[in-house]
């Protein structure tokens, strides 16, 4: 299930953090650095959750928490370095339905936002989790791959790697974004491991891998996947 997310934290390496996983997770995410934009944001997306950092500069996040707690049933997960029980109390005594206090696990808080979501019934469902471009079919649900009807057998950092690209089909990413996106699903991921994936999946999914019209190079740049279809079907 995807969810429109606003994220309120002021520490932009920690915003940045969160936000990745978050997106990996195939949330839409808004980041906001401020207790008073968290509010605009809130009343202008109408998003399915918002994960607000207590300590916010201009309107800070209890209050945040309290206005909107007025107006909404917004399911609000908290972020904090306080951690005695009257802050939780407080917290959560203003309206907040989860509290978490830094340092966290990432993957503690996915889950949180998985429980969160699931218990509020927020989100929207994918009627089709499915991604095409041209003859590829990527279903990350089954972790399946498939070319041209044939099923493709592809290693975890592959289908991450072709999963990124399909997501934005003809978007040219460089190696840097390309890295971004397998962090942490690959412990020793480099420059040279993307090339490598690219070079592997070029053998599973081109008709001539020495002359891709798939997954293509754009020399100075970086990779996309292209749709090959009107050139397949050119006479």
């Amino acid at each position: 299930m995807c969810a429109h997310i606003v994220l309120a934290e002021d520490d932009e390496h920690q915003a940045e953090l969160i936000r990745r996983y978050l997106e990996r997770e195939r949330h839409s995410v808004v980041v906001v650095g401020d207790g008073r934009s968290a509010l605009e944001e809130v009343r202008r997306r109408q998003p399915d959750l918002l994960v607000l950092d207590v300590m916010l500069p201009l309107v800070d996040g209890l209050d945040v928490c309290r206005i909107l707690r007025a107006e909404s049933e917004l399911p609000v997960l908290m972020l904090t370095a306080r951690s005695t029980e009257d802050d939780l109390l407080l917290g959560l005594d203003l309206g907040a339905d989860d509290y978490m206090t830094k340092p966290f696990s990432p993957r503690e808080l996915m889950a949180r936002v998985r429980t969160l979501l699931r218990r509020t019934g927020s989100g929207r469902p994918e009627v089709d989790p499915v991604l095409r471009v041209g003859a590829i079919e990527i279903d990350p649900r089954r972790h399946q791959v498939r070319c041209a009807g044939e099923q493709v057998e592809c290693t975890p950092g592959e289908f991450r790697l072709l999963e990124a690209l399909a997501a934005q089909p003809e978007r040219v990413f460089t190696r840097e974004q390309l890295l971004e996106r397998l962090h942490g699903f690959d412990r020793y991921i480099t420059s040279r491991t993307i090339d490598v994936h690219v070079m592997n999946l070029r053998r599973k999914l081109e008709p001539d891998p020495r002359r891709p019209v798939r997954l293509v190079t754009v020399y100075g740049v970086g990779y996309k996947l292209s749709d090959d279809s009107e050139r397949r079907g050119a006479p």
